[in-house]
């Protein structure tokens, strides 16, 4: 499918002059105030300040560099096949979301994508117009239900993510814990038949209904062909998690449970939910065959069921997976409760994982050592640091020897006339400092630099988000700040060290490095590639290197003409 770029009359942003600290600066202080409003319930005042939200020049121009620079879907066109990937385009973009014109949504351009069942998810892809408009609204609209939402809710949330899930999941399921019984539910479909009425009653008030309700009908292109809908969010909106989010919410209140002022559950149920999964803990199978019933009456009616054959009853000693973890407690003489909770990589994601990585090694072939290392490192490490909370020691090492074979294989195909003395000169040695093992993998006879390995990242348990805690709080500032400086662990050697020594914030923007944003490493002229001049390097977000490399090319062509 052909693309061509946004266009437009002249625009008047100059996207490389835009002041990044000050925009979001404003934001953040906009974000804040609407959620302090919605907290204190002050009607009068949120409502104003969603308004003041929705026209603000600052909130259009970090919704586009959301969708245009940082999400992975930034150059797939909708049905207007427009992207935005230039400056011109991108400042043409903000000044279309400042015009005062009506705005009216598009159908959305259905696409599928693989499902780990062998099946298909179905997405729509909103025009980049949409797509911007969206985040517009999510900036507005987030912050209030940030003030609202319940603590059991994980998924699609600033500040939340997987690993409080599993945290929440481990503290619910330990051996001296009451609630053994779990509900294991999966919802039939979700995203696809969520009611509209229910959700866009629970929307009531808010300035941005109107558009909202037109992303809701607007239905989407396939095959040249308008379907309409009349139930579900499009899954691949930058809003639908959010709306999803709310029409979740209230799950826990049907299910009774509570807490006292320290935020401990006191009820005989627990509950964990990220998206659409969730758990629920129970102290009797007779109350989980309860709660089954009383979930499906919920889900009713907001229009949605669960799945008969995925959802089911079990025993924690029997197990359950969760988020790609397997949770089971198993039995244990050797402590007081005689039993001892572990949560693991599921079989599942363990398969995964060796899949693909299988399948970059066969794309591999024929490519240098250096394109192995630049393909395979971000994959590896994505993988150990999302698992690293867990019982994971034993599987990386065996990951790691299935991989070890996997470099044998690939090294022989490269040079099938060479002894394997000259192979193993070439590729292996000790390359890691802080490793006294002499067979690491990779660039041995050139940059040093190595395959890493699963085994290399460090088992460290993760600290759950206390209760109801939320980003936009603007009392919480240093509790946030120390859980940002705490995910530096997940960056590579160098860019942790630049990390640190910038304290955690990004030189250019002034806002914390750790926000969702690509990292690049950026440096003036040859000292980005100067191993000796390490000192003049910067850990920047992507987009910021991008204007700073703009900036500089600027000053440099104004030195030329002055």
């Amino acid at each position: 499918m052909q693309t061509q770029s946004v266009s437009g009359p002249a625009t008047r942003t100059v996207w490389v002059d835009v002041d990044w600290h000050q925009a979001q600066r404003r934001v953040r202080n906009l974000r804040r105030r609407i959620f302090r409003a919605s907290k204190n319930g002050d009607q009068k005042t949120l409502r104003s300040l969603q308004k003041l939200a929705l026209r603000s020049r600052s909130v259009a121009l970090t919704s586009v560099r959301q969708v245009t620079m940082i999400n992975a879907g930034r150059l797939t066109p909708g049905v207007d096949k427009l992207v935005a990937d230039t400056d011109e385009t991108r400042g043409a973009l903000v000044d279309a979301l400042c015009a005062a014109k009506a705005k009216r949504a598009a159908p959305v351009r259905r696409v599928y994508i693989p499902k780990p069942n062998g099946k298909k998810r179905p997405l729509g892809i909103p025009t980049i117009h949409d797509r911007a408009l969206q985040a517009v609204v999510r900036t507005a609209l987030e912050p209030e239900w940030e003030a609202r939402f319940e603590p059991c809710s994980y998924g699609f949330r600033p500040g939340r993510g997987c690993h409080d899930a599993i945290a929440r999941i481990y503290n619910y399921a330990l051996p001296h814990g009451r609630k053994k019984w779990v509900l294991d539910a999966d919802i039939e479909g979700a995203f696809d038949n969520i009611g509209h009425e229910p959700l866009l009653k629970a929307l009531d008030g808010f300035p941005g209904h109107a558009l909202i309700c037109q992303w809701l009908k607007a239905g989407f292109v396939e095959n040249a062909l308008l379907h309409e809908i009349d139930a579900g969010t499009p899954q691949g909106g930058v809003i639908s998690p959010l709306l999803a989010n709310i029409a979740f919410h209230g799950m826990e209140a049907a299910m009774g449970v509570r807490y006292n002022n320290r935020g401990e559950t006191i009820s005989r149920r627990g509950l964990v939910r990220y998206a659409d999964d969730f758990v629920v803990f129970c102290e009797t199978e007779n109350d989980a065959h309860a709660a089954r019933a009383e979930m499906a009456a919920w889900l009713a009616l907001r229009g949605l069921r669960l799945s008969e054959t995925k959802t089911r009853i079990t025993h924690a000693s029997d197990g359950f997976d969760f988020l790609g973890y397997n949770v089971r407690l198993y039995k244990s003489a050797h402590t007081k409760t005689k039993g001892k909770l572990l949560i693991k990589p599921s079989h599942n994601a363990q398969s995964r994982i060796r899949t693909r990585l299988r399948q970059e090694w066969r794309k591999l072939h024929g490519q240098n050592i250096l394109a192995v290392l630049a393909k395979l490192n971000p994959i590896i490490r994505g993988w150990a640091n999302y698992h690293r909370i867990v019982v994971a020691k034993e599987i990386f090492a065996k990951l790691d020897y299935w991989m070890f074979d996997k470099q044998v294989r690939w090294a022989k195909r490269a040079h099938p006339k060479k002894s394997w003395r000259w192979i193993t000169r070439r590729y292996w040695g000790q390359l890691r400092r802080s490793s006294a093992s002499a067979w690491v993998f990779g660039d041995a006879q050139g940059s040093g630099a190595a395959l890493h390995r699963f085994a290399w990242t460090t088992i460290e348990r993760h600290i759950m988000v206390k209760g109801r805690n939320a980003p936009d709080d603007p009392a919480l500032d240093a509790y946030w700040h120390a859980r940002a400086r705490r995910q530096h662990r997940t960056l590579s050697d160098r860019e942790r060290i630049l990390a640190n020594r910038q304290r955690g914030v990004c030189p250019h923007c002034g806002f914390e490095l750790i926000n969702g944003e690509p990292l690049t490493v950026h440096g003036p002229g040859r000292q980005r590639r100067d191993a000796d001049n390490f000192g003049a390097l910067r850990l920047l977000h992507h987009a910021c290197r991008q204007q700073a490399i703009a900036i500089e090319k600027r000053e440099r062509r104004r030195k030329r003409l002055a």
